[in-house]
């Protein structure tokens, strides 16, 4: 419990980067320390709760990547695509114009714009009354 302000300042970033629900992503990042809690006690049982966090890392955010590379994306986007839509938003925060990012990125205008629209689909959670079409 008392490392939960960790896995959320995690999922805020990836919240901010990603634009996914941040209390998602947390829930998601609480998973990864709670499966790194189990490890840590069994592996490290004489260890310092200090080291706690540096262990616990890369549990919270693998949980959150497994996430947003298995459900993020409504459609499958290719990895490639999804790293220079990474990329492109990168240039854009910086000032780059968006006319420019396309020839910034060695790509044509229409390419950009399909990875843009590719990587701006997100997936809707529905509750389970929704899915279940009531």
């Amino acid at each position: 419990m008392e490392h939960l302000p960790f896995a959320a300042k995690v999922a805020a970033n990836y919240a901010r980067r990603t634009g996914h629900p941040k209390e998602d992503l947390e829930q998601l990042a609480a998973i990864g320390l709670i499966k790194a809690s189990r490890r840590y006690n069994t592996q490290h049982p004489g260890r310092s709760p200090n080291h706690f966090i540096a262990y616990a890392r890369p549990f919270v955010n693998g949980e959150i990547t497994h996430y947003l590379r298995d459900k993020g994306f409504l459609i499958s986007v290719p990895g490639r695509w999804r790293e220079l839509h990474a990329r492109g938003q990168k240039l854009l925060r910086q000032g780059a114009a968006p006319t420019d990012v396309a020839q910034q990125l060695g790509l044509t205008p229409r390419r950009w714009a399909e990875i843009t629209t590719a990587c701006s689909v997100r997936v809707v959670a529905m509750t389970a009354h929704e899915q279940d079409g009531a």
